[in-house]
């Protein structure tokens, strides 16, 4: 669509979010969303990746047994994630129920809510059983390869799609990064104007003039059928933003003022968890390494990445704790990755200097 790739520039303000989030919207709130898009596309070149792994010999995996593993790892993906984050950072949905679809606040997925650590569990419980391998007529698993081989796989062919999930935060305005200037100031030149964040919770607070400004830009989409609720109203004004309309731009040029300049931490998570894990990977990769290393090196650089760029990164509101030793419940769940990593990394030196001879898997040397 023309307007997702225009723009409103104030050259004292930095980039202004006008990001629709549909690529294809049918009616109000409902289409085709660049976020579900990002999962789909991250899925199929993960499977492209997990098929060329096994053509070129890296795993004695077949091309149908990769694809019936893509399947236990979307799996574990979306439920390991799911979980996660209601474990995590939300308990009370297991006990919230509704009288519409989908009933359970735990599969109301369609509000958001998705844990990257508890993804990684789910693959891990994944992998598990992609390398137990199908039961033969007399009982044995034949095909049975180490349990870490299939993570070592995962983990080099997921950072293709963790890199679009973060695209997709960004292109839904979520997960906001701290405040470079406030509202009003001059931004650096590589800031974002989310206006989200007036609904975010992370809003700044505006003064007399402005708030006045704010109120006289939303009012006229307070209506009865919204029940002249500034939420809904502000709703409706971020979607005629969106749109790319004249009317659109005006309102957006309005609204300059009155937003905050931010952190886009969203593209940081993507560079740092797609870009800079996907090309240490693939350098590791080059070298035929024992199960696990893989798997090690991906928890250890993730996990600093996940560190590093939580540092400027808010936290939803409504899953808002208390810092213990400077850090969030989602850096410490990453120091934990980062112990696990180093301490499989030093097992499997451990096992391989006790059996030199066990089976080491990567692309073929000629």
């Amino acid at each position: 669509m023309p307007h997702i790739l225009a723009h409103t520039l104030a050259p004292t303000l930095g980039w202004f979010h006008d990001i629709s989030p549909f690529l294809i919207q049918f009616s109000p709130g409902v289409g085709v969303r660049w976020y579900g898009l990002s999962y789909a596309l991250g899925f199929l070149l993960g499977w492209m990746w997990l098929r060329r792994l096994s053509k070129n010999g890296t795993s004695p995996m077949s091309e149908a047994r990769m694809t019936d593993a893509m399947l236990a790892l979307v799996i574990g993906v979306v439920a390991g994630g799911r979980l996660g984050y209601v474990l995590f950072y939300e308990p009370k949905l297991l006990i919230t129920f509704t009288d519409s679809v989908p009933w359970w606040g735990l599969l109301q997925v369609n509000k958001g809510g998705m844990a990257s650590h508890g993804g990684v569990l789910g693959v891990a419980i994944a992998s598990w059983v992609i390398a137990r391998g199908p039961k033969a007529a007399d009982g044995t698993r034949p095909d049975r390869v180490p349990m870490l081989h299939p993570f070592d796989c995962a983990a080099l062919a997921c950072t293709p799609g963790l890199g679009l999930g973060r695209i997709a935060n960004f292109i839904n305005g979520e997960l906001l990064g701290k405040i470079a200037t406030s509202p009003g100031t001059t931004g650096p030149w590589w800031s974002v104007q989310f206006p989200q964040e007036i609904l975010s919770g992370h809003a700044p607070p505006l003064g007399a003039a402005q708030e006045a400004a704010l109120a006289t830009i939303v009012r006229p989409y307070m209506t009865a059928s919204n029940g002249e609720s500034f939420d809904a109203a502000y709703e409706n004004v971020l979607a005629v933003i969106q749109s790319g309309s004249p009317v659109g731009r005006e309102l957006a040029t309005q609204l300059q003022p009155l937003i905050s300049s931010r952190h886009p931490t969203q593209l940081y998570q993507c560079f740092a968890e797609s870009v800079v894990v996907g090309t240490a990977l693939f350098l590791i990769w080059r070298k035929k390494r024992s199960p696990g290393v893989i798997t090690a090196w991906f928890l250890i650089i993730y996990g600093v990445g996940r560190i590093l760029t939580e540092f400027v990164r808010l936290p939803d509101t409504h899953v808002q704790v208390q810092r213990f030793l400077g850090f969030s419940r989602g850096q410490w769940l990453s120091v934990l990755m980062i112990v696990i990593g180093c301490g499989l990394l030093a097992g499997v030196r451990r096992y391989t200097q006790r059996h030199p001879n066990e089976r080491k898997f990567g692309p073929r040397t000629t």
